[in-house]
């Protein structure tokens, strides 16, 4: 029972009135029965009193009260049994009754289930057998198909019909092998399909085996036509350029505008300029004239690839096309290679016209990188071949020949987008020693001439002198004669030069010209930029860069520059006339002045000269009154001594110097002073100014403006304007120190409309050290309640504003904040 572990501890309550000490004793013993404790105390007790009895007493007495307390629980349970069991009774009774409801139940519904289970028996058995008909009937279909499948297989291999062969096997395979109910018939079917297989393998191998032997004699005839279509399209487009210079100098001659020239058409009907094209633009009516069938190849290739063996047809396919290439160069040395060389590079020039119509058609035969491979060993053993023949011979006309026939090669392949700038490069190779030797000669010739320069304008008496020297180089200015004795804008360099370089042009067309090679106007102008701007750049670089001294001779250096930037025109224009070249592809061709090293380096260098001239006036700028009280009058003394400077360079430039090359001059020293005055108010040598000090600083730079808007006269007003608007920084820096709210400066839009030229740490300098009106001595005394200026204000929160921009922050608002 649980009473034991809730019962309540039994406290024992003081005797009164002097109770007897065994009823105190019977007290305290059942106090400890009751709360669990040790009775060893009482037991130990009770002996050593020598009293066990009244021990015993009193145990017999504490049984006697749980006895009846005992028997009272009893009661109380045994009536709540009773209950229990005449409930189970009644439950039995309802059980048997329901028993016997389901016992009828069962019988009824077997009596009638029986019929319909033998119905059901019927039917199970019925549709088994239907489905071992249809079954049957499958098998028999799937057999049918089959057979059918295999006789299309036979038919197809008796006509050579491989690939229709091949599908139906593909067939069989992927729709019946598995579900084919005959094992004999699947044992068979699987025997035989890998031979089908091997035995289609075999017969196309060797059906691609002959189109290999075959096609190595298709090669030879269709380079050896490709190349004759090339020369008879060459000689074409040479008539024509002749019959274009003649109608281009009539029509000049008569003052026509535009020239109409028919384009004529070959007997096949092709027209000049598209020759041997077909629709993918290289040489279709090649193809149709020797009717090469590339349909065995492609045969063979799409057998190997529905066979699966696609990579390994193409690694055999190249492995197989590299030997014959290889085979291609072999030289006979028993026939001399003059005689013998059309042939040899007829058969490469077809063996790669082939390849080209596989790459483009094969569907992924051969890729353009293995293409590129074989064209890259057979041009390296092409060239090869044709310098150690070069080296042996020593006949021109021989050399010329075979220079011709693979000039041609070069202009067939190239149709179909070979690359034969190595073969060009060793048919080259004489032509660039040639020009190399030419241009070391003219490398001492300029450098004598130029070392040989005074730097001093041309004087020219007579009329045969101005025709020599500047007629005969279309360098003059005007279509006027002069009257002589006639001052050049230029040195006797400008002449000498001149010469040096029509000579070189003269000679390397004489050279180009030889072997009836008409379009060599290229290869003339690549010499003539290597003269130009190797030679004769470096040339006048050096003599910039040693010999000049003063501002006269960087003035006449720099108008040399101007009059030799219209000599190159001239030079480039002869070429183009002594090449055949119309003079219209020439001017639509101008390229860049190709002297600009040497024209950037005089102006450099004009400039430096003029900006130290002007450095010894702007020193007079430590002579400003920064802290002046009144508004100046007039200009300070460094700007006017600078105007003075700059008039009287004026007058001696503007007779040497062309327009544009006195605009830039002027640009680059008007900004040079405008950033001369910026930076000496940042520097140390201004501590602080005030408002009118920069009224004083805006009047010297109006002054500048207007010395720049009065050279309209030299220069176009749009360069007039591009000339004041290289005072542009100092400009905005007294617009800013005179403007009332200079805070605007920190508004992105104003600042790049109107600040756009300033650097945020120099406007923090310079705002830094202007003195307001108000910041005067004693000016604190008596000025209790006085309003700050607005615009001391707004200059104030802009220089905090400055401040607060870290370093860092430069590289993200940039150069000008």
């Amino acid at each position: 029972m649980n009473s034991s572990k809730t019962r309540r501890k039994v406290v024992v309550a003081s005797a009164e009135n002097g109770d007897s000490g065994d009823k105190l004793d019977q007290l305290l013993l059942s106090s400890a029965i009751s709360n669990g404790e040790d009775l060893s105390p009482f037991i130990r007790k009770t002996f050593a009193s020598g009293k066990p009895e009244t021990l015993l007493h009193h145990l017999r007495h504490f049984c006697r009260s749980k006895e009846a307390e005992i028997e009272e629980v009893c009661k109380v349970h045994y009536q709540d049994f009773i209950m229990a069991v005449d409930d189970l009774r009644s439950l039995l009774s309802g059980v048997e009754s329901l028993k016997s409801s389901i016992s009828n139940s069962n019988y009824q519904l077997q009596s009638v289930a029986g019929p319909l289970l033998t119905s059901l028996d019927s039917f199970i058995e019925a549709r088994n057998k239907c489905q071992n008909i249809s079954l049957a009937i499958e098998s028999l279909r799937i057999c049918v198909r089959l057979m059918e499948l295999c006789s299309r297989v036979n038919f197809h291999l008796s006509k050579n019909n491989f690939y229709m062969a091949l599908k139906c096997i593909d067939s069989i395979e992927r729709d019946f092998i598995q579900k084919t109910p005959s094992s004999t018939l699947r044992r068979m079917l699987e025997k035989n399909i890998p031979a089908i297989r091997a035995h289609i393998e075999r017969r196309i191998s060797k059906e691609f085996g002959d189109w290999l032997v075959e096609i190595r004699t298709v090669s030879r005839n269709l380079g050896q036509v490709a190349i004759g279509q090339a020369s008879a399209g060459r000689q074409r487009e040479e008539e024509l350029r002749i019959r274009q210079r003649q109608a281009e100098e009539q029509s000049r001659l008569s003052v026509r505008d535009t020239v109409y020239a028919l384009e004529e058409e070959d007997d096949d009907g092709y027209s000049i300029g598209n020759e041997g094209n077909d629709v993918y633009g290289n040489g279709g009516n090649v193809n149709v004239a020797l009717g090469f069938d590339l349909t065995s190849l492609y045969r063979s290739y799409h057998i190997h690839q529905t066979l699966g063996l696609e990579d390994g047809f193409k690694k055999y396919y190249f492995e197989n096309r590299k030997l014959q290439l290889t085979s291609d160069f072999q030289v006979s040395s028993m026939t001399p290679f003059l005689e013998s060389h059309q042939t040899f590079f007829a058969q490469i020039a077809g063996f790669f016209i082939v390849e080209d119509r596989v790459l483009r058609t094969g569907g992924g035969l051969i890729t353009k990188m293995e293409v590129e491979n074989l064209w890259d060993t057979a041009v390296s053993k092409m060239c090869s071949v044709l310098e150690d023949q070069f080296s042996r011979m020593r006949t021109a006309n021989h050399l010329l020949l075979i220079k011709d026939y693979v000039s041609l090669l070069g202009v067939t392949l190239r149709r179909y987008g070979y690359s034969v700038d190595a073969l060009l490069d060793v048919l080259n190779k004489h032509r660039d020693k040639y020009h190399e030797l030419l241009l070391s000669d003219c490398r001492k010739q300029i450098a004598e001439a130029v070392a040989a320069d005074k730097f001093e304008q041309m004087w020219m008496n007579k009329e045969y002198e101005y025709s020599m020297n500047v007629l005969s180089f279309q360098i003059q200015t005007s279509d006027i004669v002069p009257a002589f004795p006639y001052i050049a804008p230029f040195s006797s360099t400008v002449p000498d030069c001149c010469r040096i370089v029509r000579s070189f042009i003269e000679d390397s067309v004489s050279f180009m010209s030889h072997g009836g090679q008409l379009d060599f106007y290229d290869v003339v102008k690549k010499y003539l930029d290597r003269l130009l701007t190797e030679v004769l750049d470096d040339a006048l670089l050096k003599l910039i860069g040693s010999s000049i001294s003063g501002v006269n001779q960087a003035m006449v250096v720099a108008a040399n520059m101007a009059v030799l930037e219209r000599a190159c025109d001239f030079f480039f224009r002869h070429a183009a006339k002594l090449s055949g070249i119309p003079l219209r592809m020439v001017e639509r061709s101008r390229r860049q002045f190709p002297l600009t090293k040497a024209r950037d380096a005089a102006e450099e260098m004009l400039c430096s000269l003029l900006k130290k001239k002007v450095d010894g006036f702007m020193t007079l700028i430590e002579n400003v009154n920064w802290m002046v009280d009144e508004s100046p009058q007039s200009e300070n003394e460094y700007v006017n001594e600078v105007i003075i400077f700059l008039e009287t360079l004026l007058s001696t430039a503007q007779q040497i110097l062309p327009g544009q090359v006195l605009k830039r001059v002027l640009q680059d020293v008007l900004s040079h002073i405008s950033e001369t005055i910026v930076n000496f108010l940042v520097g140390e040598s201004v501590k602080r100014f005030s408002l009118n000090a920069v009224m004083g600083i805006d009047l010297d730079i109006k002054l500048l403006e207007s010395f720049a808007e009065n050279q309209a006269s030299l220069v176009s007003e749009e360069d007039a304007n591009q000339l004041k608007k290289a005072l542009v920084e100092s400009r905005q820096l007294v617009n800013l120190l005179l403007s009332n709210n200079p805070e605007n400066f920190l508004n992105p839009v104003i600042r790049e409309r109107s600040y756009n030229a300033l650097d945020y740490r120099k406007v923090g300098i310079i705002s830094e050290k202007l003195k307001d009106p108000s910041e005067r001595l004693f000016g604190t005394f008596g000025s209790r309640g006085y309003k700050q200026n607005p615009k001391k204000k707004s200059l104030d929160s802009l220089i905090k504003r400055l401040k607060d921009i870290p370093d860092s922050c430069s590289v993200c608002y940039g150069e000008n904040f």
